[in-house]
């Protein structure tokens, strides 16, 4: 194998990794404001991945059956359609169960563990137990060919683009709006912030169903990449914990890096080794750097 070769290979191995990365962001993001900004494990999160995946789909379903002239047209808006569905899943799951827990970590982590197996069951009974997979966009299929050899994958280059935009505006909200500036006063100092008048209740529900919202968009990328079955989010939600844990809780910056280093080592090596044991070389590095980091790559200082 000549050089050339072997770096086209390292290069398309490190373009799949950049899609495991998107994916994973997206999860993080969404855990990084629930889990990070908020203090509840919610182990729930990879289902609403799954409703954003389903709903993509659905939705491809219902086009080429009813629509099909607006085939190359509908993914955008199902996306928009699927953040939608899991804000609303994650707005009802924060009033109905989680505003009853909080500083309870352990109840939360126990009753959304159950929410989640029901959440499972509804899309066993919904759809069946088999993966399925949505009929995409011909302009998101194929790959671009720079040089010989090397072959760079459209639907990774979207699902990139896509996960810098999302990542550009969850930062831009936190730091320039009027829900950021409350959520921050929030993870700052909670009871100052309610004696200056901000409802740290309606701020806790609608961070819970952004970071909903997002994982839903993260759903709604992992189907240009893979099929989705009623199991597919609860594959993603350890890894996901990792990246937020990785990175330092309360940090998106950190978030992002962390995202970043697990998705491309567990790239490279499963390459380079079966994928069960490209697991276990990436977590061990994890759990070996939180030993002597436990705060995290980056941690951020906040009083609760």
């Amino acid at each position: 194998m000549t050089f050339s070769e072997m770096l086209n290979i390292g290069l398309m191995q490190g373009f799949s990794g950049l899609s495991l990365f998107a994916v994973l962001l997206l999860m993080g993001l969404g855990l990084a404001i629930i889990f990070g900004q908020m203090g509840v494990i919610n182990m729930a999160h990879g289902e609403f991945m799954t409703i954003g995946a389903y709903t993509i789909y659905v939705s491809s379903r219902v086009v080429e059956l009813h629509m099909p002239a607006l085939l190359p047209y509908y993914f955008p808006i199902a996306i928009l359609i699927a953040f939608g569905l899991a804000f609303v899943a994650g707005w009802a799951l924060e009033w109905t169960v989680i505003r009853h827990l909080y500083k309870r970590p352990l109840d939360t982590l126990l009753a959304t563990w159950g929410v989640s197996l029901g959440m499972q069951q509804v899309f066993r009974s919904t759809f069946g137990g088999k993966e399925v997979s949505g009929t995409l966009p011909d302009w998101i299929m194929g790959s671009l060919t720079p040089v010989e050899g090397l072959d760079i994958p459209i639907n990774g280059l979207f699902v990139m683009g896509l996960t810098i935009l999302v990542t550009g505006c969850v930062i831009m909200a936190l730091n320039h709006s009027r829900w950021g500036l409350r959520v921050r006063a929030t993870v700052a100092n909670r009871p100052m912030a309610n004696a200056t008048g901000i409802n740290t209740r309606k701020t806790d529900r609608l961070t819970f169903a952004i970071g909903s919202g997002i994982a839903g968009i993260a759903g709604a990328a992992f189907t240009t990449i893979g099929s989705t079955g009623p199991t597919s989010g609860s594959l993603y939600i350890v890894d996901s914990f990792l990246v937020v844990t990785f990175g330092g809780t309360a940090n998106l910056f950190g978030t992002v890096i962390s995202a970043f280093l697990i998705a491309q080592t567990q790239a490279i090596s499963e390459f380079f080794m079966d994928g069960s044991n490209g697991r276990v070389l990436t977590y061990s590095a994890i759990v070996l750097i939180l030993m002597f980091r436990p705060q995290g790559l980056f941690a951020s200082k906040v009083r609760r």
